[in-house]
Order: C-alpha cells, then sequence, then structure tokens
C-alpha cells in the first residue's frame, strides 16, 4: 500500500509502498476513504511542544519514528480478523483513535483518551496517511453510514475535543460562552455549543472571514480580538461582568491573557489548544474570583458515539474546506501550518 511516513521531525514525510498489513483476532484493516489533517499531526512532524520552559519532544512522550501520522480515519471496512464481531466488510466506519494499554484504572473506565501511556493511533503507532490503516479492536469503530464521509472524518478528534470542551463548559449553566479561536475545533464548538445550551456565544478571532463563518454557523456575537476595544466589547455583550464560561480553541500567551481579563466571578475557563507557551496568572485573583481553570483533551468513545448521533441528525456539520490527495501530504501540512486552511482539510485516497 501507498503510505506518507515522518521518518524525522522537520523533514519532508516520505511517501512509499509498504506492506499492507493483515488483520488477525480483533483487528480490523480499514480501506481510507479520508483523514483529517489536524494540528496535532503539525506537532508530530515538528517534533514536539512549546511548553513555555523549552521545548517538549514527542520521543520524550514515547513517540517512535518512523510513523504514519493521521488519527482521524474514516473509511470502509476491508478485510477483518476471526474474532471480529458485528462489523463486517464493507461497512462505512469512523475510527475512535485515541486507545490506551487497556489494563490501568483510567482505561477499564473508559477514558482510554487520558491512559498514562497511550497508544493512540496516527501517533504512538501507525495512523490514517495510508491507503490502509489496521486498526486493532473492532471496539474503536463506529459505524456512520447516513454521514459525509469526508466531514465526518474530523468528528474523531476536533469534532470530540470541542464536544468534550462544551461539556465542560456548560457545567455552570452559562448565560454566555465565549469561544477563543474559529478554526477547525472553533467552528465545530459554535455549533455544538448553540446545540447543547441556550447560553449566547461569542466568538473571538483575528481573521474577520473565520469570524464570518463562526457567525453563519450560529454565533450571536464576533469580535475581532485585533480590535483596542475587543476587551470592551466583549464586557459589553457580557453586561459588563465577564464571560461565564470561556473555551480556548487557541491557548496561547496572548489568549489566555484574554481569557483571565474578561472572566467573571464564578467563570469557567477551558484550555484546549496546543499553540504553547507560559503566562504569568494572577494567583490572588483565582480564589478570589473562584474562578475555575481546567484542560480539555479529546473525549472517551461514548463521548463519540454522542457526538455521531448529533451530526447524523444534521445538528452539526463539519466542514471539510480543503483536499489533498495522498501524494501530497507534505502540502497539506504546510498549509495548515502557514494558516491557509478554513474549517478542517482532508487528504483523501
Amino acid at each position: 500500500m501507498k503510505a506518507a511516513q515522518i521518518i524525522e521531525p522537520n523533514k519532508p514525510l516520505k511517501i512509499s509502498e509498504i506492506d499492507t498489513p493483515i488483520p488477525s483476532g480483533k483487528n480490523v484493516l480499514v480501506k481510507m476513504k479520508a483523514v483529517g489533517v489536524c494540528h496535532s499531526d503539525l506537532h508530530l512532524w515538528e517534533g514536539g511542544y512549546d511548553t513555555g520552559d523549552g521545548f517538549m519532544k514527542v520521543t520524550d512522550r514515547g513517540v517512535k519514528f518512523p510513523v504514519i501520522p493521521g488519527h482521524e480515519i474514516v473509511g470502509t471496512v476491508s478485510e477483518i480478523g476471526d474474532s471480529v464481531v458485528g462489523i463486517k466488510v464493507g461497512d462505512e466506519v469512523l475510527v475512535y483513535p485515541w486507545i490506551g494499554c487497556g489494563d490501568c484504572p483510567t482505561c477499564k473506565n473508559g477514558d482510554t483518551n487520558l491512559c498514562e501511556a497511550p497508544k493512540s493511533l496516527g501517533i504512538f503507532q501507525d495512523g490514517g496517511y495510508a491507503e490502509y490503516s489496521l486498526v486493532p479492536d473492532y471496539k474503536f469503530l463506529v459505524k456512520i453510514s447516513g454521514i459525509d464521509l469526508e466531514g465526518a472524518a474530523s468528528l474523531s478528534c476536533s469534532g470530540l475535543t470541542a464536544f468534550t470542551a462544551v461539556k465542560k463548559a456548560i457545567s455552570n449553566s452559562p448565560e454566555n460562552i465565549l469561544i477563543v479561536g474559529a478554526g477547525g475545533l472553533g467552528l465545530m464548538g459554535v455549533q455544538i455549543a448553540k446545540a447543547l445550551s441556550n447560553a449566547k456565544v461569542i466568538c473571538v478571532d483575528l481573521d474577520d472571514e473565520k469570524l464570518k463563518i463562526a457567525q453563519e454557523m450560529g454565533a450571536h456575537h464576533i469580535i475581532n480580538s485585533k480590535d483596542p476595544e475587543a476587551i470592551k466589547n466583549i464586557m459589553s455583550v457580557c453586561n459588563e461582568k465577564g464571560a461565564d464560561s470561556i473555551i480556548d480553541f487557541v491557548n496561547a500567551p496572548p489568549t489566555v491573557k484574554l481569557d483571565l481579563s474578561v472572566i467573571r466571578k464564578r467563570g469557567n475557563i477551558v484550555l484546549v489548544g496546543l499553540f504553547g507557551g507560559a503566562v504569568d496568572l494572577p494567583l490572588v485573583s483565582i480564589p478570589l474570583k473562584a474562578i475555575t481553570i481546567q484542560g480539555a483533551y479529546t473525549g472517551n468513545y461514548s463521548n463519540l458515539v454522542e457526538l455521531v448521533d448529533l451530526a447524523r441528525s444534521g445538528v452539526i456539520k463539519p466542514i471539510v474546506s480543503k483536499r489533498y490527495p495522498l501524494e501530497q501530504a507534505n502540502n497539506a501540512l504546510e498549509d495548515l501550518k502557514n494558516r491557509k486552511v478554513m474549517g478542517r482539510a482532508v487528504i483523501i485516497t
């Protein structure tokens, strides 16, 4: 099969012919239809993350090169192992990629995405930048007939991450939610916030074109953070009390500084993005305002099933803005890095 591999960080992906995996036991071989191009793929390609204290290498987290990236995988079942039940050849499936060790208490509780010894597809084991992808266990598949396959790819990461973040953000029954960032995650977050709550949705971004799309997706208010009056405008929309909940899909020093300046008393900040860097926290304001600051990292398999049901009902609509053949995987990552992608890009086979 043809595959695109990261051989070493910051080097072009190698596109070549490799052996097609053969499924056995509970394995399922999926013929790729599309795989999402995610910022996590970009960090993997770059070799790590800026932590604010330095550079955290993905190899220090257990990644081994070469590896086939791509964790937002959708396709058709091509072959199955002899222990597979409930899945047959020809089924259209979305792959849940956040596989854990299977033995720790977190995995046994169903939260494999939070396992401390992760085995996620497209990160710690080969993923979807290929013509076929081997899924270790059929229990990580979700049948998705009746949904646009290319759009469905993003549900397993960007959609799932936004879904989990919104669920955390609405835990304090907010009257308003501030969504920071109108990229693929943020646009999905706007739709999900509208679907799961009655909150007024405010979206902030640097790009007017992205903000316009966010408004079309249902945001009640859009604000460009480059505007010198941005903070004043956010406070005005929030009745001068500040935002009840904030979901920061960027999570960069400037955006977190904005979050802290507009969060209201008893407010809830959910940090999602992996931009990196560090901020100085005004420590006394955290207890005085009784605010909650928490992270959101994808979601569990049950969350994905819920999200697929929302997509199937038409409540949310993933946006695919660019499509690349497998041979152009390097172009896809470069375009994402250079902020040339609105919504979601996919690699198709």
